[in-house]
């Protein structure tokens, strides 16, 4: 953090005016923001956490986001942990970011066995305190990563590197409300946590399994300006029949590939709003946004530095240096998070067409054809440009022949209709796709599917081998 900036949450939050009307609204509570600086929800005094290193976990991650502002500062280190997270995974957790306090909303017996020394409660209550202390620590944040096989790694960040990306701070904006669908626990829900705390404005947070059209009408009560998610959220939000919000501006996606189907679809959907979708992991941090309302990337994104922001393309893989990035992997015998001139390789592959570079998707998703790589998140985007496709997903399925085969599990929307055939819809998704594709990356079975798994983190559920 430059020199001269606030070292905590509170303190840069308090360094300009809170505006009366800019509130955080839960699924059941909500608090204002100026009463942050003065309140906590922790059962035991602040400054007893100095120099400590704190597991966070909550099954409400509105209790998350009020005990994030007082832990920021106070404690050494903060390891923020998602509600989804196996137990299995916590031992080696605590072990690796030396865990002294665990920070809970939980009273669930197991939960006293994870921290070694003390145990604090956390609540979705804010009571005022007669005194704050101040900042002692430029705390450590760790996010957790996705984890998709096995132990998710810890990626060390710090304030600075996480509000890198976030303009106007303390801005007098009380008409700026954000949504989001995230979980804020993870990297992608964190940065619209911050952007709404030290951006100006409210933050509506969606409740811990609260069904998307009810989440949609607190959305439109509140009149959300803003409004983030993955695009597979994006898919379901449009599958509500009740979706419309008149005072939306800005439609964020992030996470996932965004093409041009959902581009179009959520423009028609709200012509009142800028559609944008955002690059960002927790490794590399925030990377680039993207606002023309077109699929890919423009070449000088990528290609010219900007905001502290560097990236070049390495083995077909987008690698990233970057002042907003992860700082390194909490624990012994990580491997390095970067390599030796500080980039990071984020593993998501693009291919350079039509002026625009393309996320493909990740090098470990790929379907082997006979010795030809397919990438599944390419092929979606050729089926999902059907206009009675909602959503796809492809996956391999073993061939003794070809090794692997590509398999497209189809979900169709309201247009589709009850008298739609199946066989009618495969004849006109697989010219869809040899029109667009070579054969091998054409699906070899079309399945018609009521429901595609979307995880904890608003993205689809793939099986990589």
């Amino acid at each position: 953090m430059p020199a001269g900036d606030p070292l905590s949450l509170r303190e840069t939050l308090g360094s300009g005016p809170i505006h009366a009307e800019r509130i955080l609204c839960g699924f059941e509570a909500r608090v204002r923001f100026a009463d942050l600086l003065n309140g906590s929800t922790l059962q035991a005094p602040l400054a007893e956490l100095s120099g400590c290193s704190v597991l966070l976990r909550t099954k409400d991650h509105f209790a998350t986001a009020l005990a994030l502002v007082q832990l920021d500062g106070a404690a050494e280190r903060i390891v923020v942990a998602p509600s989804c997270l196996p137990p299995g995974h916590l031992p080696a957790l605590i072990r690796d970011a030396e865990v002294d306090v665990l920070v809970t909303d939980s009273e669930e017996p197991e939960d006293f066995e994870l921290a070694r020394e003390r145990r604090i409660r956390c609540s979705s209550t804010l009571v005022a305190v007669e005194k704050v202390p101040r900042a002692r620590h430029r705390t450590e944040w760790l996010l957790l990563t996705s984890g998709t096989t096995g132990l998710p790694k810890m990626a060390v960040h710090d304030l600075a590197g996480l509000t890198g990306a976030i303009e106007g701070r303390t801005a007098y904006a009380p008409r700026l409300v954000w949504g989001t669908f995230y979980d804020i626990r993870r990297y992608g829900g964190l940065q619209i946590y911050l952007r709404a705390l030290l951006g100006g404005g409210s933050l509506v947070l969606a409740g811990s399994g609260e069904p998307i059209p009810d989440f949609l009408k607190r959305l439109k009560a509140r009149r959300v300006t803003h409004l983030s998610g993955t695009p597979s959220h994006w898919r379901r939000v449009l599958m509500t029949p009740l979706n419309d919000l008149p005072d939306l501006r800005y439609a964020r996606l992030s996470g996932e590939i965004a093409d041009q189907a959902l581009l179009d679809s959520l423009k028609r959907n709200y012509p009142q709003a800028k559609i944008g979708h955002a690059y960002a992991s927790t490794e590399a941090g925030v990377v680039f946004d993207v606002e023309d309302g077109l699929e890919g990337v423009p070449l000088d994104l990528i290609d010219k530095p900007h905001e502290g922001v560097e990236m070049k393309i390495v083995d077909g893989t987008l690698r990233v240096r970057s002042v907003r990035g992860a700082l390194r992997y909490a624990g012994r015998d990580k491997p390095p998070l970067k390599d030796a001139d500080g980039f990071v390789d984020t593993g998501d592959v693009l291919r350079l067409a039509n002026g625009r570079y393309h996320f493909l998707g990740r090098k470990g998703g790929i379907v082997n054809v006979g010795g030809l790589k397919v990438h599944p998140e390419e092929v979606e985007a050729i089926i999902n440009r059907h206009p009675k496709v909602r959503m796809s997903l492809v996956r391999a399925r073993k061939n003794p022949f070809t090794g692997s085969v590509v398999v497209a599990d189809v979900l169709l929307n309201d247009k589709a209709g009850a008298s739609t055939r199946a066989k009618d819809m495969e004849k006109e998704i697989l010219e869809l796709c040899r029109n667009a594709l070579p054969e091998h990356k054409v699906p070899a079975v079309i399945r018609f599917v009521t429901n595609l798994e979307v995880a904890h983190s608003g993205k689809l559920v793939r099986h990589y081998a």
